[in-house]
């Protein structure tokens, strides 16, 4: 009997010390997990990961050179998708991997590596706790989330909360048909077509955008938070504000489709009776600097301190389409870079993580390195009249990129004048320098 004790006694000890030493292995320091030369993954929602707390006095950011692979994207993600994700990111199986987040996103993320042949997947266990070394979106807070924006409707404490007066808006092209369905509590509507007109789709002149601002109530210090159920739409209006020269202009990340999916509350109907702003209460525009003209683009191109930049897909940008039914002309701008987009005209995937949120700026980043286009050049950004062009724009002004602008007239204007320099074909980086 004594001697069964005994190796009972042993066999429990060595149960105990095998716990142990799997719970060691089982979380690592972000020191250790360097020394492997390890990735880090945030398993958050990347609203966290861009900088917002998750309480109201809680950390901003996220670990160095950390990835996103938010949990709530998984259901979203085919199992291609995901090997092109960890491809992109140098993910092989081999590899050292330590997750942050909630114990319940750390564990649905872990068995979905698992499932895809990654073993040396741990926790990382000193996460989130040295706010000196976290990293985050320069402004954060340009793109909001649906939580956010519904404890600010509801009076509630926020963090990065607008200094004044607040208006909420959806942007859609033509009458508020699915506004009118459904749409955020206390929002107001703008058609595209008041802040923008043919025959090339330009930006309306600056006493049309001072009339259409003081119809909505809105002056220079008023903060405007859009959403669309496309987000280019809502980012065109945004970024035609903030030239006009409104101070605070923000976008739901992700547009109505993530309010909808939070399960918030929405209304029906026509939108409430707006005030008038009698005054602007500043120089229309007071931002000029956020647009160029055509000239100013032609004198953008084949420069290392400056980029003329192209967000269409690479069918649009190596000549195959048009990408637009009214616009016949097929090619590039002999000249700019290819800051990418998405499949075709009318996405922008490139941009988007699974659930339609902006990706990482340190994905962004390096797509448009490869391409030559840098923080601190000069970056115009154009498309085929305007709204993919103005949603990188509200991406780099987020990311921090000082000197960022939009080319208004884009490609339609650009292929409407023969003597502009026009090229078609594969390009590469180096044929734009």
């Amino acid at each position: 009997m004594k001697r069964v004790s005994q190796l009972t006694a042993l066999a429990l000890c060595l149960a105990s010390f095998s716990t142990f030493a799997a719970d060691m292995a089982s979380s690592v320091t972000l020191a250790q997990l360097q020394q492997q030369h390890g990735a880090v993954i945030d398993t958050r929602a990347s609203a966290f990961y861009n900088g917002w707390p998750q309480t109201l006095s809680g950390t901003s950011g996220h670990e160095p050179a950390a990835l996103n692979l938010s949990a709530s994207w998984l259901t979203l993600m085919s199992d291609e998708q995901l090997a092109a994700w960890a491809k992109q990111h140098n993910l092989a199986p081999t590899s050292a991997i330590a997750l942050y987040g909630s114990d319940a996103e750390n564990q649905a993320v872990k068995a979905r590596l698992a499932k895809a042949g990654y073993q040396h997947v741990s926790t990382l266990g000193d996460a989130l706790q040295n706010a000196d070394r976290l990293q985050r979106l320069p402004h954060f807070e340009q793109l909001v989330y649906p939580e956010w924006l519904h404890q600010l409707t509801q009076g509630k404490p926020v963090a990065a909360k607008p200094a004044g007066d607040y208006k909420i808006i959806e942007a859609a092209w033509g009458a508020p048909k699915f506004y009118l369905l459904n749409h955020i509590p206390g929002a107001g509507y703008i058609d595209t077509n008041e802040v923008e007109s043919e025959p090339l789709w330009n930006k309306v002149s600056d006493d049309k955008l001072k009339a259409l601002l003081a119809k909505q109530g809105i002056r220079h210090d008023t903060t405007v938070i859009l959403y669309g159920r496309d987000v280019y739409a809502a980012a065109r209006v945004a970024q035609i504000m903030l030239y006009a020269g409104v101070k605070d202009v923000r976008l739901l990340d992700g547009g109505w489709k993530t309010w909808s999916d939070a399960g918030l509350p929405v209304e029906r109907g026509m939108p409430a009776k707006v005030t008038p702003a009698a005054d602007f209460g500043a120089p229309i525009p007071g931002q000029p600097q956020l647009m160029v003209d055509m000239e100013q683009a032609r004198g953008m191109l084949h420069r290392k301190d400056a980029s003329l930049v192209s967000i269409r897909s690479w069918p649009e940008f190596t000549g195959e389409t048009s990408g637009y039914s009214y616009i016949k002309p097929k090619g590039e701008i002999a000249g700019a870079r290819w800051g990418h987009a998405g499949s075709d005209a009318t996405h922008m995937e490139d941009f988007h993580n699974p659930d339609g949120t902006m990706r990482s700026a340190d994905d962004i980043a390096a797509m448009w390195k490869e391409w030559n286009i840098l923080p601190d050049q000069h970056v115009a950004f154009y498309c085929g009249t305007g709204w993919r062009a103005s949603e990188t724009f509200m991406y780099a002004r987020a990311m921090g990129w000082k000197n960022v602008s939009v080319y208004d007239g884009g490609w339609y204007e650009w292929s409407s004048h023969p003597s502009n320099p026009i090229t078609t074909g594969p390009l590469t980086p180096e044929s734009t320098l």
